[in-house]
């Protein structure tokens, strides 16, 4: 499929960055104000990765997200308001207020989690996987992390067990340059994590993690293959964050030359510009309005809600007995 070409696939693609941008701005902000509880992990930068992404899944397939995890939330369709109860803890969100920002999970939308665990989703998702396969069914999971993650043990666990058993299972890497503080280049010897995947006999590519079209091309190639049972994939995104690691980040580290130089190639004006021969400035404009107007309404409906109540932390750590 031509993103650029297909206007309804072009306004989705386009509203669903716009509202990723629209809802972490808004968090930042009110995480300025003292609004927000915990610390969070913005993507401000990185919206084309997941919205090239889960355009390539289907109803039924899962993801598994990281601690980084808003805007996979919501292109794989979350509810805006109840993402931004749990940010403001209120007994209205996805984890009762109890988990913030790191824990937002949606099995009806089959998200099975952000992870505040560096590579804590990969062998969820190869969980997943083995559990599609058990139950012959005809989904995919595809499971986000971090440049940071290829180095964990359970990053190695999961996706080798993907692969010797053949799991329809597409691992998806949003490197966005930094693990914290820790520049990628000094963090690996190989120059792309892609070649990370022939230790483990299964196909790895990178693509340019600010071109939906780009990464849904890769994405939708390698479910394809999962779903005829030829097992997992490794999908490379280049991107960048624009903000910090997460909140109490100070950006020693890098340039301000750098953080400008990535900010020109952002992802949401340069998808404008490749449709402006298949939608209308207007069209363009609506998607940017109704993105601000949806994130608007989740923040009215979440404020209005009740606070998370302590008296009954206990029920969201035990299940409750018949």
């Amino acid at each position: 499929m031509d993103l650029h070409k297909d206007a309804g696939a072009a306004t989705e693609i386009l509203r669903t960055m716009w509202t990723i941008r629209r809802f972490e701005e808004a968090v930042d902000d009110m995480f300025a104000r003292g609004l927000m509880h915990g610390t969070m992990h913005l993507s401000i930068g990185q919206e084309a990765v997941p919205a090239g992404a889960c355009h390539a899944l289907a109803e039924g397939d899962y993801i598994t997200s990281t601690h980084r995890g808003h805007g996979h939330c919501i292109a794989r369709g979350a509810r805006l308001d109840a993402m931004m109860a749990e940010l403001l803890a209120k007994e209205t969100g996805y984890c009762r207020g109890r988990g913030g920002s790191m824990h937002i999970a949606d099995v009806a939308t089959g998200n099975l989690g952000a992870n505040g665990i560096v590579a804590g989703g990969v062998p969820i998702a190869a969980g997943a996987g083995l559990a599609i396969r058990l139950r012959g069914q005809d989904r995919v999971a595809v499971s986000f992390f971090g440049d940071g993650a290829v180095n964990e043990g359970a990053w190695h666990e999961g996706v080798n067990l993907a692969a010797i058993w053949d799991l329809p299972v597409v691992f998806v890497c949003e490197n966005n340059q930094y693990g914290m503080s820790m520049s990628v280049g000094k963090a690996a010897k190989v120059e792309r994590l892609a070649e990370r995947a022939a230790a483990y006999g299964i196909p790895g590519s990178t693509v340019d993690g600010n071109d939906p079209q780009a990464v849904y091309d890769a994405v939708a190639e390698a479910v394809h293959r999962a779903r005829a049972g030829l097992g997992p994939s490794l999908v490379e995104a280049l991107t960048y964050r624009w903000k910090g690691h997460s909140k109490s980040d100070k950006n020693l580290y890098r340039t301000r030359e750098e953080i400008e130089g990535w900010r020109e190639r952002d992802p949401i004006t340069r998808f404008e510009r490749a449709v402006a021969g298949t939608l209308t400035d207007s069209e363009i404009a609506g998607c940017r309005e109704q993105a601000r107007d949806r994130v608007r309404a989740a923040i009215r409906t979440a404020h209005a809600a009740p606070d998370a109540e302590a008296a009954t932390l206990t029920d969201a750590v035990y299940a409750r007995s018949e």
